[in-house]
């Protein structure tokens, strides 16, 4: 289904100044939707917006448009309430995986350090009822790691011969999906196959947590003193012992716990990632359930919290490794991203070149979302990395890719201008534009964070070790690699104005 913006030479950006024009669909709390009185009646619908446009002249079909539909609160709060039943067969572990650039936007909006606004969020939710809430920093490390890697060997192929680059970053679910439906095969090739952290990060929770876990779900609302699950608590735990009593073994005590009894949420900066949710192929390794069963926006959790009266406790993080707590936020080497070009750049001058870059210079070009960095020796450059930001840059440099005048070798590629802190999710005001005063709280707040560079990471090394059978296991290529359809080239691809 399009828009009612889009034709086939042009797209002109949906705006959300109207609200009636541009809700996708309501998510009621679950009080109305059962006609129930509990700890969630006074919150109030959240309207959930659609992104932008992602730049793809077909848009979305109808399939995905009701997928999409599903991406929102309702699902959160569905799976809330059957975890609050009696039947134990329904319940599922919640989990919650917190982008590492959302946090700025709620340390912003709730005027608190980003570590007070990572504890407030993780205790708010589990008062909800969510069961664990990670940080997907590890998955970020992971999507880094297995990039560097790439591109030292792409560089060794495309020096042997093949047109191995440049390597374009695939970490943007906006910048894939223009580029897998509209672009095709002169770029598909050129995408970094390294999943994306969310795409890892959905490997870890249903694959590598999901083997950790055992025992009762119901009876997780006993972990925590926070939990508002206290008051059946007692019921659900007599129940399980009654069943306990039966001839045969409840299928909860078995070692590893199905990945369909997980529920995964990720907070995101962008729209986009919902889409990625959806997106065929990225489901978690060696099961057939998604990775992310749903995606919320940092501004729709945001609204949660704002609607809610509920009693909440600060809480820490958790991690994926048993008992422990994640105490301190850090954060890569990026000025509102991810960082793969910073870190992919200053392993592949060591590797490549046996050259030790501590600061990685950015010099803008055409603008200052086209930004350029060089590696130079005795006046010869040795490498050329570029970061692309906003469809209008991706489009300068894609024509330039096919005409074979792009002359980097690798290029960071992002459809949010200013970067994933600029998430239409999070940095929009009530008009619908971008808050650029809350754009740069957001940015300072950001920058201000630890960078850890992920080989630091000893948890990083022991999965690999221990969950993926080594660094270059055919394990690890499966689960940290994807691979991208290349349709025809549309015809009119390019001919979208920005």
């Amino acid at each position: 289904m399009k828009c009612e913006h889009c034709t086939r030479k042009e797209c002109s950006k949906k705006t959300k100044t109207d609200d009636e024009e541009n809700v996708s669909d309501e998510a009621p709390s679950p009080a109305q939707e059962n006609r129930e009185k509990g700890e969630f009646h006074k919150l109030a619908d959240a309207k959930i917006f659609l992104s932008d446009c992602l730049a793809c002249d077909s848009c979305l079909t109808a399939e995905e448009g009701l997928q999409l539909s599903q991406q929102n609160a309702k699902d959160f709060f569905r799976v809330l309430n059957l975890n609050k039943k009696c039947d134990t067969s329904k319940h599922k572990v919640l989990v919650v995986s917190v982008c590492p650039q959302s946090l700025p936007y709620f340390a912003a909006k709730f005027n608190v350090s980003v570590t007070d606004a990572s504890r407030r969020l993780c205790g708010f939710l589990k008062s909800l009822g969510v069961h664990y809430v990670f940080d997907t920093t590890i998955a970020v490390d992971f999507s880094i790691l297995e990039s560097q890697k790439e591109f030292v060997r792409r560089y060794h192929q495309h020096s042997e011969g093949a047109r191995a680059l440049p390597m374009l970053t695939s970490a943007c679910p906006g910048w894939v999906r223009y580029a897998e439906r509209v672009l095709g095969r002169p770029v598909t090739p050129h995408l970094c196959t390294a999943k994306s952290p969310q795409q890892v990060m959905g490997s870890l929770v249903k694959d590598y947590f999901a083997r950790q876990q055992g025992g009762c779900v119901g009876c997780r609302a006993l972990q925590g003193p926070d939990s508002v699950w206290g008051a059946v608590a007692g019921v659900r735990l007599l129940l399980c012992l009654v069943e306990l009593g039966t001839d045969r073994d409840p299928p909860w005590l078995q070692q590893n716990l199905s990945p369909e009894k997980i529920f995964h949420v990720i907070v995101a900066p962008c729209y986009d990632r919902k889409l990625e949710a959806l997106r065929e192929g990225l489901s978690s390794a060696s099961h057939s359930s998604r990775g992310a069963d749903c995606v919320l926006t940092s501004g729709e959790v945001a609204q949660i919290m704002e609607q809610s009266d509920l009693s909440v406790q600060d809480a820490t993080v958790d991690t994926l490794f048993g008992d422990s707590k994640e105490e301190k936020v850090t954060r890569h080497d990026g000025a509102s991203s991810d960082g793969h070009l910073a870190h992919v750049f200053r392993h592949a001058a060591k590797e490549l070149f046996n050259e030790d870059v501590e600061e990685v210079t950015y010099r803008a070009r055409r603008n200052k979302d086209f930004q350029e960095v060089t590696l130079e020796k005795n006046g010869e450059v040795l490498l050329r990395f570029a970061a692309a930001y906003g469809f209008r840059n991706i489009q300068n440099m894609i024509l330039k890719l096919k005409k074979g005048a792009l002359p980097y070798h690798f290029v960071e590629v992002l459809a949010c201008p200013g970067g994933c802190l600029n998430g239409r999710g999070q940095a929009q005001s009530r008009d619908g534009r971008v808050d650029k005063a809350l754009l740069r709280q957001m940015e300072g707040i950001y920058s201000d964070i630890p960078v850890r560079p992920p080989e630091t990471s000893a948890h990083v090394q022991e999965l690999y070790q221990q969950w993926l059978e080594g660094l270059d296991s055919p394990k690890a290529q499966e689960t940290l690699h994807t691979r991208f359809p290349s349709p025809e080239l549309c015809a009119h691809g390019l001919d979208i104005r920005w």
